[in-house]
């Protein structure tokens, strides 16, 4: 029986960690979100990304807020030093840099 409670205790400190979506916000706005955040180069920042994001989601300036500050929590999303927040999943993920390649040493 004792086993079990490190067990328990594991699991609810994963239950603790997990983001929660905003109150009132379904999986289609969320989708919703990323593919218009997407549309718009995959970064929130002011009014001429802002604006748009909310036309296509359907969705008050707020709810953008709030979806994006759940995108970070999950690190879906990062915020940026000069401000805003840019979407790092789907067409936004990161694409990898291919290697360069070595410089050839000419052997003496």
């Amino acid at each position: 029986m004792k086993a079990t409670y490190p067990l328990m205790a594991a699991a609810a400190l994963a239950l603790a960690a997990c983001a929660m979506p905003p109150e009132d916000v379904t999986e289609e706005d969320l989708a919703n979100f990323d593919a218009a955040v997407a549309s718009v180069g995959c970064t929130l920042r002011d009014e001429r990304q802002y604006q748009p994001v909310e036309l296509q989601t359907g969705l008050p300036r707020n709810k953008v807020i709030e979806i994006a500050a759940y995108r970070i929590d999950t690190e879906d999303a990062v915020r940026l030093d000069e401000g805003g927040v840019r979407l790092l999943t789907g067409s936004c993920a990161p694409t990898a840099q291919p290697a360069e390649p070595e410089a050839e040493v000419p052997e003496a």
